[in-house]
Order: C-alpha cells, then structure tokens, then sequence
C-alpha cells in the first residue's frame, strides 16, 4: 500500500484532526512524514490545532498501530480508497472538500457509475411519498442509472430496498462506521448491500453515529451524484442540506411537489419556489441529466 494513503488511514483514525487540519498538513508537507515528529506544541504553532486537539492527535498517532488498523480492515472487507487513488469517485474528488478515506464494503466497480442519482427525503413518509417512490425510480433504474442514498429510515430505505427489487445499483452512504450500521433495523438492508451493492463512509469502521455526522456525510451524497431527487421534506432537515449541499456543488436538484397542508411538503415546496425542477414523472429527470 502507498505510504501516503497509509498515513492518510492513520490520520483519519486519531482524534483532533478534521477534514481541514489533514489539508494543512498536506499542504505543509506533502510526503505526511514530518506529521509524525512534530509534538503538541509544534501542531498548535504549525496548523492552529486547539490544545485539547493537539494532544490527542499526538497521543493516537503514537499510539494507533497502523499496521493493525490495516489488518482489521481487510478482516472486514472493507476497502479504503483516498483522493490519490484512481478508483476514487471524479464526481466526488471534484467537490470542495472530498473525505480524504473513503471507507467501502461491497461492489467497488459502483464507485465507477457514469450515471448516479441521489434520492433523499424524510424519515416518516407519507403513502404518497412511497408511491411517488414506486412511479419515478423504476424507469431511470432500468435505464441504468446508480441510486445514491443514505440508508436512513423512509425515503432512504424505500430507495435503496425497490432498486435492488428491480436487480438496480444502490450506494448507501452512512453517517457513521460501516460497522456501527444506524439505524439499526437497517443492519439486514445494509448486510445486503454490502454484498451485492456498496456501503461507503469517511469515517473508520468503530466510528458510533453521532448528530454532527449525518450533515457532514450528505455533501459525500450529493458529491457522488449528477442530481438530487427530494421526495418529502420538511423545512430545515437533512434531505435540504443535501440539496443544499448539492446546489453548491453544481449538481441538479429534483423536487416532488406537495400539499401546501402537508408539513413533509413544505422543504420540498420550497426547493420548487427557489428554483429545483418540479418532477411529475420520470422523463423530468432523464431529460434533464441527459443534457
């Protein structure tokens, strides 16, 4: 293995050190090599660590045997792939902060998917929610298109279970390690997936779920994906930061309209008033991704 994708594994195992902390240390030093000798005082002068972060990256680093890390994952079948990795995601690499691990278990030839949609939206859905679900995604299914989604209850999992119904593609994209599945009713949907599918995450494998994950892993959704499809969704919830996210990112965003009556409409609704296409049927999203 690549020394720099090793110490990128490393890093991203040891506490204290984000997204933007590993790209200082990239940009310092290019090689990772220096990283290591550096102690907290030098991280804190260096990179603007926090002190409590500083220490405790210090201690990991020291103390996280790589070597073991590498093993287990291997032991677990998971693949990590970095940015410098060709297998990694163009779509994905070309977002403004791409994880620097992508943690996967499953189909890797998905990450390849020249055709990927993202469908997101509540956790609660309504029947009409469902059924809009039964009526938009089977033709652009068959028509070979990767579902992305990730794996929560509702939407997600609607998404996910009717693509592999129809012998589709599906990426799930979770919020925490591959093997900390949440939530965990979901863990036979995801055993599944990550032997016919893919599962994917930029944390390592024990990493629990935790609130501020689940935001930070639906720019990984949209980044995979050339358009956003929203099926229900209450203002202010995690299927808009998707699209939020998305909108950012230059990709499509496709919304199903509701009742103005219905609180699950008002985040789609409002997707519509500020500018994502209103789908009533298939062909609104094929036609425009296939431009």
């Amino acid at each position: 293995m690549d020394i720099i994708k090793r110490r990128l594994i490393h890093f991203t195992h040891c506490r204290g050190a984000g997204w933007k902390t590993i790209y200082s240390f990239i940009q310092h030093d290019p090689t990772l090599d220096g990283i290591y000798k550096y102690n907290p005082t030098d991280l804190i002068h260096h990179f603007r660590m926090k002190e409590n972060h500083a220490n405790a990256f210090y201690f990991d680093v020291h103390h996280l045997n790589i070597d073991k890390i590498i093993k287990e994952l291997s032991l677990h079948q998971i693949t990590p792939i970095t940015p410098f990795d060709t297998l990694y995601p163009p779509l994905l690499l070309n977002t403004y902060d791409p994880p620097w691990v992508l943690y996967c278990k499953g189909d890797m030839n998905l990450l390849k998917s020249a055709q990927t949609l993202a469908v997101v939206g509540t956790r609660f859905p309504s029947q009409l929610g469902l059924k809009s679900i039964d009526k938009l995604l089977p033709p652009i299914i068959n028509d070979g298109w990767t579902i992305v989604s990730g794996l929560a209850e509702g939407i997600d999992t609607k998404a996910h279970e009717l693509t592999m119904k129809l012998k589709g593609k599906t990426i799930g994209v979770l919020g925490s390690g591959l093997l900390h599945i949440y939530p965990r009713k979901n863990l036979p949907l995801a055993q599944c997936m990550s032997k016919e599918q893919l599962l994917v995450s930029e944390y390592p494998p024990h990493q629990k779920p935790q609130r501020w994950q689940f935001p930070e892993r639906n720019r990984i959704i949209s980044g995979l994906s050339q358009g956003i499809l929203v099926v229900e969704a209450k203002e202010k919830s995690g299927a808009l930061i998707t699209a939020d996210q998305g909108l950012e990112q230059g990709r499509e965003v496709f919304a199903v309209p509701g009742s103005i009556l219905e609180e699950r409409s008002t985040g789609t609704n409002s997707l519509i008033q500020n500018g994502a296409k209103l789908v009533l049927n298939s062909s609104d999203i094929l036609t425009e991704l296939s431009c």
